[in-house]
C-alpha cells in the first residue's frame, strides 16, 4: 500500500466518521488554542516590562528619604532630601550628566468648573530628557523662568482629558493650582504608566523655585532623579552618590545610611523574569490539555480498531503488511492533530485578539508560539496514536476475518 493510498484511506475513515472526528479534536483544538493564547499573554506582558525600562529612561537613579537611625534602631521619623542635597550632588559628582530634584505634593487643580486632586511636581527643565518626556504642545519652562519663579504649568498628557478640553486650546490660559493662577505654557506627549502604582500623565509639572518659595513653602523633595554618564556602570554612579549624601547628611563610618538609592530597572527585570515564570507556568497548564486531547484520540482510535477488526482481517488476506496497517491508523491519529491543530491556531490567535481588544491585555502572539504548539500536536499524534496502530497491526489474520 503507498502512502497516497495510506492517507487516502485514512482520511476516508475520518469522513465517514465526521461528528466524532469532530469531538476528538476537539481535545487537540482547545490544547492549541490555549497554548498560543497564554503564550501571547505572557509575550505581551514581557513586551510591555521592556517598554517600561525604555520608558524609565537609560541609566537613571533614584534616591528617596529614608529612615533615620538611633542606636542601631530605625526611628519613625524620615529624614527628608532636600534642594540642598540635589545641589551638593550637582556640584560635586563626576559620574552623574543630569541631577533631577522632585518636589511633589498631592493638590487641587482647577480650571473653570472641573477641579481634581493632581501630583504637582516641582522640578528642573532636564526633567524631561532624563525621565525621558517629550512636550507634545506648547514647550517646557527654562532655567530662567525656575529663576525667576514663574506660575507657569506644563500638563501631563492625561489632564487635558481630565478637563474634557482639546490639549492645543489649553496653551496660554489660566488654571487654579493649590489656590494660585498658573498660565498653561506646554502639554506632554503620552508616556504611559510606567509603574503599577503611578501615572506619569496624571501630573503637573512646574518650576522648582515656584514651588519651593511660591507654592508648597518647604525645600523637602520627594525625590531625586540622576542620570549616570554613558558607559559608567550604575553601581560606580551608586557609590559616588552614596559618599556624596553621607558627608551632607553628616553620617559617621560605619552608619546606617538615612537615604535610599534605587535602580528602578532592577525592579522591572525581577518583575520581568516573574512574568516569564508566570507565564511559562501558564502555558505548561495549557500543555496538557494537548495532553489530554492525545489521551483522547488514543481512546478514539482503540474503539475504532475494535470496529474495524474484520476489515484489518482483510487488508491482511488480501496482502497488507503490518507497517501497510500500522501506517494507515498512524497517519488517521496524525491527521486528526493536524486539523486540530490548525483549528487551534485559529482559536488561539482569535483569542490572544480578542483579549487585546475587549480586555485591553497586552499581548504578542509569536510566530515561534504558533510553531512550537503546531510541532506539539503532531507529535502527540504520532505518540498517542502509535499504541492503537500496534495493535491493529498485531491483529491475527484468522482471528480478524472471524470476528463480528
Amino acid at each position: 500500500m503507498i502512502i497516497g493510498e495510506t492517507i487516502n484511506v485514512a482520511l476516508a475513515s475520518i469522513r465517514a466518521n465526521k461528528l466524532r472526528a469532530a469531538l476528538t479534536m476537539l481535545g487537540i483544538i482547545i490544547g492549541v488554542g490555549a497554548v498560543i493564547a497564554v503564550v501571547a499573554l505572557g509575550a505581551g506582558a514581557q513586551k510591555a516590562v521592556e517598554e517600561r525600562i525604555a520608558a524609565l529612561g537609560v541609566n537613571v537613579l533614584s534616591v528617596y528619604p529614608g529612615q533615620s537611625w538611633f542606636g542601631g534602631r530605625s526611628s519613625d521619623v524620615r529624614v527628608s532630601l532636600t534642594v540642598d542635597d540635589a545641589d551638593a550632588l550637582r556640584r560635586d559628582l563626576t559620574l552623574i550628566s543630569d541631577v533631577v530634584p522632585e518636589l511633589s505634593r498631592n493638590m487641587t487643580f482647577e480650571r473653570g468648573t472641573s477641579n481634581f486632586n493632581v501630583s504637582i511636581v516641582g522640578t528642573t527643565p532636564n526633567f524631561l530628557p532624563v525621565k525621558n518626556f517629550t512636550v507634545e504642545y506648547g514647550r517646557m519652562f527654562t532655567p530662567g523662568d525656575d529663576a525667576a519663579r514663574q506660575r507657569f504649568a506644563v500638563l501631563g498628557n492625561a489632564i487635558p482629558d481630565m478637563l474634557d478640553v482639546n490639549a492645543a486650546a489649553l496653551l496660554g490660559t489660566a488654571v487654579n493650582i493649590g489656590g494660585q493662577v498658573f498660565e498653561v505654557i506646554g502639554v506632554l506627549a503620552k508616556k504611559g504608566a510606567a509603574m503599577a502604582f503611578m501615572n506619569p500623565d496624571e501630573q503637573v509639572l512646574i518650576p522648582l523655585g515656584t514651588a519651593q518659595y511660591r507654592l508648597m513653602g518647604t525645600d523637602r523633595l520627594r525625590q531625586i532623579s540622576l542620570k549616570v554618564k554613558e558607559e559608567v556602570p550604575l553601581e560606580q554612579g551608586m557609590v559616588e552618590i552614596e559618599r556624596i549624601l553621607r558627608r551632607e547628611h553628616k553620617i559617621r563610618p560605619g552608619g546606617d545610611n538615612d537615604f535610599q538609592i534605587r535602580n528602578q530597572q532592577e525592579f522591572l527585570a525581577t518583575q520581568q523574569q516573574t512574568t516569564e515564570i508566570f507565564g511559562l507556568l501558564l502555558a505548561s497548564i495549557a500543555a496538557v490539555s494537548l495532553i489530554v486531547g492525545g489521551i483522547g484520540i488514543m481512546n478514539i482510535m482503540l474503539v475504532s480498531v475494535t470496529e474495524r477488526t474484520r476489515e484489518i482481517g482483510v487488508r491482511r488476506a488480501l496482502g497488507a503488511t503490518k507497517l501497510n496497517i500500522m501506517s494507515q491508523f498512524l497517519v488517521e491519529a496524525v491527521v486528526l492533530c493536524l486539523m486540530g491543530g490548525v483549528f487551534g491556531i485559529l482559536v488561539g490567535a482569535g483569542s490572544a485578539r480578542a483579549m487585546s481588544k475587549f480586555a485591553g491585555w497586552n499581548t504578542l502572539i509569536s510566530p515561534t508560539s504558533i510553531g512550537l504548539a503546531f510541532a506539539f500536536s503532531v507529535l502527540v499524534g504520532l505518540f498517542f496514536g502509535l499504541w492503537p496502530a500496534r495493535r491493529a497491526a498485531n491483529l491475527n489474520t484468522i482471528d480478524a476475518l472471524r470476528y463480528e
